[in-house]
């Protein structure tokens, strides 16, 4: 309990004096000690959409992301000194949860960013009591499969033609689902 409590007060409380001696003192913090999550609010989406932009060929468009506040899903950022990094979103209901995205700035990915927003997810849906989190991946996401299987996350099936691809193509996404356990 002691643990998972310190992670919701890393989580949640942000020190503000940590920019400060990472400005007067750059060795003084770690650059995750700068990183803090935060609920997504609709002045963050001209960010969200620029790195939305960035990872994929068929973003998600700012209507989308509005619908994701107005059916009240929990929507994340992961900002350091002012700047997002990266953005997740997830539904709970019914004892599940849905990550429906996790996408992180490409300069900024394969640094623990997108795990640490993974774990959050994890964290509120075990919270609210669901029991099982599924989400869709495209298979030719090979690091975000690596990191859901380093996560616990399993192959639990294929949705056929799910993602849309180029030459109006579409992409199979593999389902993966973990059993959370209280």
């Amino acid at each position: 309990m002691q643990a998972f409590l310190q992670r919701v007060k890393d989580f949640v409380i942000y020190d503000a004096d940590r920019e400060f001696y990472a400005k007067v003192f750059p060795d003084s913090v770690t650059r995750s000690d700068l990183q803090r999550l935060r609920k997504m609010n609709t002045d963050d989406l001209a960010a969200v959409l620029a790195i939305e932009a960035e990872n994929y060929n068929f973003p998600w468009s700012e209507g989308i992301f509005k619908d994701c506040f107005r059916a009240g899903y929990n929507c994340w950022v992961c900002e350091e000194m002012g700047r997002i990094l990266g953005y997740s979103i997830v539904s709970i209901a019914v004892g599940e949860a849905h990550i429906l995205n996790i996408s992180v700035h490409p300069a900024e990915q394969g640094q623990g960013i997108g795990r640490k927003l993974l774990e959050h997810l994890i964290e509120i849906a075990r919270g609210k009591k669901a029991e099982t989190i599924f989400l869709e991946v495209r298979p030719s996401n090979i690091s975000a499969i690596a990191l859901y299987e380093k996560m616990g996350f399993n192959e639990i099936g294929v949705r056929k033609a799910y993602y849309p691809a180029a030459n109006n193509a579409r992409e199979d996404a593999l389902m993966l689902a973990l059993q959370i356990f209280f």
